[in-house]
């Protein structure tokens, strides 16, 4: 398996004073296969982060070691096995996929180090199986999706038809659809993890005759599906909105056919604060393409990490580490931050647009708050304490 190290110390030969701490971040994200595109930009926007704060979080020696877990399950427990014994890391960050953070949810959470999700928010950690070693800097899977309903309901939209991959998200996805849609479903399927011809799924479409679609299928899942659908003479016909299937990540390969469709979020290119216009300008000269909400969230995660550990005078009294991680006191990329009880944010969402920015890059673009201030629904399920 493939590792990307960086250390400020190591790499510049110098070896740390006597006393001295480091901090040591095992960043896991999806590398390989068709959703490997999510996990760059999981990947870039936390590394990012870490640049900005001059290669030293919270101004300690800093090696983050990154890892692939595959969209594997069992390779993602192999990899934090590692992580957390050869590698002693006291941080854990990254995650994609709610499969791959349900696999190793426990086994970070019950050792000696934190876990602070950038992107998968599964419904049972933000509820009765929270903890206090986990944190998450992106949402709870139900509140995009929830968003997206609240507006499609709003819309006068009556009949709906759902899909979405059969794994936790997908679950997690639809519930939170189906909590804020006033109006009837027509069908609900799943579909396999990873699938990429959605034929049968588009017929079943056309048969039930809904006013309008609503998927979660994120990565080349979301690409294959609205080609397909717009190849199909849908697009113009059935509305399709969605949740992590049109975004940043998927526009440039699925084109005209994705521009015009509509989703949530809590982040977008054009949000007008400080810190979102510093890490879109840098994060693009860096990298060569516009960031998506996996990138941005990851650079939260990173920006995160930077004020707790400065703030909490470094990782070795973990109690004030922790401390300082709940209380989040860092410029967020999405404005306003601050954690839950189950250490989930609270946070806006906005209705968005594929759409392009002023230089012709696709991106997706506000259109409205939907939410304000949304707090997820699993938290009062939390029996955490502060």
């Amino acid at each position: 398996m493939k590792r990307t190290v960086l250390a400020a110390a190591l790499m510049a030969g110098l070896a740390l004073p006597a006393g001295a701490q480091d901090l040591r971040i095992g960043l896991m994200s999806t590398l390989t296969g068709p959703q490997a595109v999510t996990g760059q930009h999981l990947r870039d926007g936390f590394m990012l982060g870490v640049e900005h704060a001059g290669g030293k979080l919270g101004g300690l020696e800093t090696k983050v070691t990154i890892v692939d877990d595959q969209l594997k399950p069992d390779v993602a427990v192999q990899e934090v096995e590692g992580l957390l014994k050869r590698d002693n890391v006291n941080i854990v960050a990254g995650v994609v996929y709610s499969n791959i953070l349900m696999a190793v949810y426990k086994p970070v959470v019950e050792s000696d180090a934190f876990l602070i999700s950038a992107n998968a928010g599964p419904a049972p950690v933000a509820g009765n199986r929270c903890s206090e070693n986990f944190f998450n800097t992106s949402w709870q899977n139900d509140q995009t999706h929830g968003a997206v309903g609240k507006h499609v309901s709003d819309s006068g939209i009556k009949k709906v038809f759902l899909l979405a991959p059969n794994y936790q998200a997908g679950k997690d996805g639809l519930t939170g659809f189906k909590r804020h849609f006033k109006g009837e479903v027509v069908d609900e399927v799943y579909t396999k993890l990873g699938q990429l011809d959605f034929s049968a799924e588009i017929a079943k479409i056309q048969s039930a005759k809904p006013d309008a679609v609503y998927t979660f299928m994120p990565g080349g899942m979301g690409v294959n599906l609205v080609k397909q659908y717009a190849q199909a003479g849908l697009k113009d016909k059935i509305p399709l909105f969605s949740a992590f299937t049109v975004d940043e990540t998927t526009l440039p390969a699925t084109e005209d056919a994705g521009l015009g469709l509509f989703s949530a979020s809590i982040w977008t290119p054009d949000l007008d604060n400080v810190a979102n216009k510093r890490f879109v300008e840098d994060f693009r000269k860096k990298n060569g393409y516009v960031p998506s909400y996996f990138a941005a969230q990851a650079y939260d995660a990173a920006r995160l990490i930077d004020a707790a550990v400065r703030q909490a005078g470094g990782v070795k009294d973990k109690a004030k580490l922790r401390a300082a991680l709940r209380q989040a006191k860092f410029d967020s990329v999405r404005g306003a931050f601050a954690f839950n009880k189950n250490h989930f944010p609270v946070s806006d969402f906005y209705l968005v647009e594929a759409a392009k920015l002023p230089d012709g890059a696709p991106a997706m673009l506000k259109r409205k708050l939907v939410f304000e201030k949304y707090a997820d629904d699993y938290a009062g399920e939390c029996p955490m304490k502060w």
